[in-house]
Order: structure tokens, then C-alpha cells, then sequence
């Protein structure tokens, strides 16, 4: 049952994970990912639970995250000693103290990035991740492991009661209600740690310049402008199509993460320029359905009569798409992108991220006066108003801290000022004095 301290409890701070079991990717691409025993056998109570998570609309992204959380609580069970299905509060309760202590495995020990893991970056203010568990990651796994033990009691099996606990507060639910707003879910997990609320990570105008001029290629200057102009995330710019481009409208059409739902969003003219440019370097053109980022390095050697270069162009009736297939060319992916960004980063000695240019793209758009709040609403695709409104309707720091300064030097400034002198008489009439004062104490002042 684990290592345990001297009043009888776990003592989670002596316990290691074992390197058990690794999520792989699945062949019948029904279910994009399944974890797997050290033997290399599908652990089936997740890969029914993953099935069941797949049919209900979920992309390949999440399987991959559930799996990879579910693995993790599968490593430790198997360090603690506990069956899935006996796995009680206490154990879950344990994991998550676990979780707050413990540094996060790696595959390759860091080398550069050792001296600034966990401190704050100099230029953009944010930091750097850190070598243990952040409380998202804690926060996400609770929500998994609440997922999966709903699904096991839900078929009537697994434990009696789902060990992810919710908090419930006193009263009933929903009992103070607002019938014009939608139902919340009541009661929070037990051992979820708080959330600081996070502030959108604006890039300042002249950071931005120096970003911009440090990328190296048009495709990369390309998918930033439009990032930053579009508010679009990084997964919906990388899945256009050359048909998702509408050149004379200045827009581009992006599939919405979740819901899947085409929508159409501007773009700035000069995203469109460096787009072209980029195509330009390619050669010739796109089908419809091609996709419309590339490497722009090959991977392996090319092809007889595809040509060495992409800049050089496709052979004549060729369509593009087919020949940078050919040519071992690769559709740009997030790893690819994220690259991107590390060499920029590199050069600058900054930690940007790609959801940095959705952040600064929502800052501009909702201190434009001539912009609604519904208007910013639907480009960054929120579901509901408040999540527009609580995420950047929030006071500038340096805004804030500059107007203090300024109440600060106003008042020290009145402090130091020489008091005003006392009013006098002077230049009245002594015969309006007389009517006011009276005339004994008009001839006791002369006095």
C-alpha cells in the first residue's frame, strides 16, 4: 500500500512512479490513442472508457490528454498498490499531494534551459515552466479521473462511489438560481488546488516589432500576422486549406476547436502579403484542398525529376500540393510551429506562445472603441459573453500602476506648494465694510 510515516499515512513524498505501461498511437485510427502495459497489451478498462469518450464527439487531441492522465494514475496505482476499481478518496486525495511535490519525468535532462526553468523571463514577464506539476496539470487530471469512475458507475461497475469527491456546499443546488442564466455545475472537486486567475499576456507594440523581425521566413511572418490579426488559435490556422482563403474579402475560414463549426474571420492586408509571398516561393498553386502551410525543408532525399527546391516550383500541370508530396515536403504541424518560436525566442530571450498572439489580438480588439464586446465575443469564438468579458475586460497593470504614480506626485506635489496667502480687505469700500461688520468693530480694526 506504499511507503507509509509513522502516524500510519502514505507518505507520498518517499514514493516513485514506476515507468510502467506508455500511450501509443492507435492502428485502426477509431481510437487515436490507447495506453498499453509494459507488455504491450491495451489496458482495457481505459480503452473502453476512451471509446466511449471518442463516440461523443471528443477530437484526437483530448484522447491523447486523457490518455496520458489516465496513465499517470495507472503508474500510480501500481506504486501505491491499489486496484483501479478499489481506489478510494484517500488514494485520489494521496495523488494529488503526490502531485504538488513531485517533478515532472524527462525523457533528456535539461541543458539550457536548466539555469531559467521556473523563474520569471525579463522581457515578457512570464514564467518559465518549472520542473513540477502545475496546478492546471493537477486540476486536469481531476477532472479525468472524475470522467472516467462516471463512466464505470454510470455501466454499473468499477467502485461503489466515484473516488474524485465533490466539494458540496451547504443548501440545496441551484437553489438561488437566475432563470436567464444557464445552469453551472454545483460544487467543485475536493482536492482541486485553486487556480490563480490568470491576466491575458498582451504583447507590448514595440515586443511585437522585434518578434516580427526576428522570424525568418515569409511562411512564419505570414502565420504570426495572421494570428495576431485574426485572434484565431494556433490549431485552426494550421488546419487551412487553400480554398479557406478568401483573397478579395481579406478573410480566412478556421474550423472552431470543439465545435467544429466553419467561421469566417478577417485578416490584416499584411498577413496577405506575406502569404502571398510565401505561395509565391512554393510555386505554382494550391488545389482546394491542400494544405495551406508547409515545411519548407525536405525530409529525405527527393524524388527523381520532383527538383530540389521549393522555391523552383512545380513541373508545369503539376498541381503544387502533389509535387511538395512528392518532394517529401510536410503539411507544418504545432511541434513544427512551436519550433518556430523557440529558435525566435532564442534570438530574443523571451517565452512567447502562439496563444500569446490570440491574447494581444483580443486586447487590441476590445480597447477599440469602435468594437463591441459582442463584436470580440464572436471573432475569438467564446461560447458565452462572460468568458469574453472575465478573460480581458480586466484593468491594464501598467495603466494602473501609472495612474497611481501620477495621484502620488499630485499629492506630493500640493504638499510642498506654499500655503495661499489669508484673504484681505483690500480694495473695498469702507462704507460696504461698515454695512457688513458694523461700525464699532469696522473703528476697532482701524484701531
Amino acid at each position: 500500500m506504499g511507503v507509509r510515516d509513522e502516524s500510519g499515512e502514505r507518505d507520498v513524498r518517499a514514493i516513485r512512479l514506476p515507468r510502467w505501461g506508455r500511450v501509443v498511437e492507435a492502428a485502426d485510427h477509431v481510437v487515436a490513442w490507447q495506453v498499453v502495459d509494459p507488455d504491450g497489451r491495451v489496458v482495457g478498462p481505459i480503452a473502453q472508457f476512451l471509446r466511449d469518450f471518442v463516440a461523443q464527439g471528443n477530437r484526437a487531441g483530448s484522447v491523447r490528454s486523457y490518455a496520458y492522465a489516465l496513465l499517470r494514475w495507472w503508474r500510480w496505482l501500481d506504486a501505491v498498490q491499489v486496484s483501479w476499481d478499489r481506489a478510494t478518496s484517500v488514494e485520489v486525495r494521496d495523488f494529488v499531494l503526490w502531485l504538488g511535490q513531485a517533478e515532472k519525468p524527462r525523457r533528456i535532462p535539461r541543458t539550457g534551459s536548466a539555469a531559467t526553468a521556473g523563474t520569471m523571463n525579463p522581457v515578457t514577464g512570464k514564467r518559465h515552466l518549472g520542473d513540477e506539476y502545475e496546478t492546471r496539470t493537477v486540476r486536469h487530471s481531476n477532472a479525468v479521473l472524475r470522467s472516467f469512475y462516471e463512466y464505470w458507475l454510470e455501466i454499473g461497475a468499477g467502485p461503489l462511489v466515484n473516488p474524485v469527491a465533490l466539494k458540496r456546499g451547504p443548501g440545496r443546488p441551484h437553489a438561488h438560481h437566475n432563470p436567464l442564466e444557464p445552469f453551472r455545475p454545483e460544487g467543485r472537486l475536493r482536492y482541486n488546488p485553486k487556480l490563480p486567475k490568470a491576466r491575458p499576456r498582451a504583447i507590448p507594440d514595440h515586443r511585437w516589432d522585434e518578434l516580427f523581425a526576428a522570424l525568418r521566413s515569409d511562411r512564419d511572418r505570414a502565420i504570426v500576422a495572421m494570428a495576431v490579426s485574426s485572434g484565431a488559435r494556433a490549431g485552426e490556422l494550421l488546419g487551412l486549406r487553400a480554398a479557406d482563403v478568401d483573397w478579395g474579402e481579406q478573410r480566412v475560414r478556421v474550423l472552431r476547436k470543439g465545435s467544429r463549426a466553419a467561421q469566417w474571420l478577417p485578416v490584416s492586408g499584411e498577413s496577405l502579403v506575406w502569404l502571398r509571398l510565401y505561395l509565391t516561393r512554393l510555386g505554382g498553386r494550391l488545389d482546394g484542398d491542400d494544405p495551406l502551410w508547409w515545411t519548407v525543408r525536405r525530409r529525405g532525399p527527393a524524388p527523381r525529376g520532383a527538383g530540389g527546391d521549393a522555391a523552383a516550383g512545380p513541373p508545369t500541370g503539376e498541381p503544387a500540393g502533389r509535387v511538395l508530396r512528392a518532394a517529401r515536403f510536410r503539411p507544418l504541424t504545432y511541434d513544427a510551429l512551436r519550433a518556430v518560436l523557440r529558435r525566435t525566442n532564442a534570438t530574443l530571450g523571451s517565452n512567447y506562445s502562439m496563444h500569446d498572439l490570440r491574447h494581444t489580438a483580443a486586447i487590441r480588439m476590445i480597447r477599440d472603441d469602435g468594437l463591441s464586446l459582442r463584436d470580440v465575443q464572436t471573432i475569438l469564438g467564446h461560447v458565452h459573453a462572460s468568458t469574453t468579458a472575465d478573460s480581458y475586460l480586466i484593468p491594464d497593470e501598467d495603466e494602473v500602476l501609472a495612474r497611481v504614480h501620477e495621484h502620488l506626485q499630485d499629492r506630493t506635489r500640493a504638499a510642498a506648494a506654499p500655503p495661499p496667502p489669508p484673504p484681505t480687505a483690500s480694495g473695498y469700500a469702507p462704507s460696504d465694510l461698515a454695512v457688513l461688520l458694523g461700525e464699532d468693530r469696522l473703528g476697532q480694526g482701524a484701531r
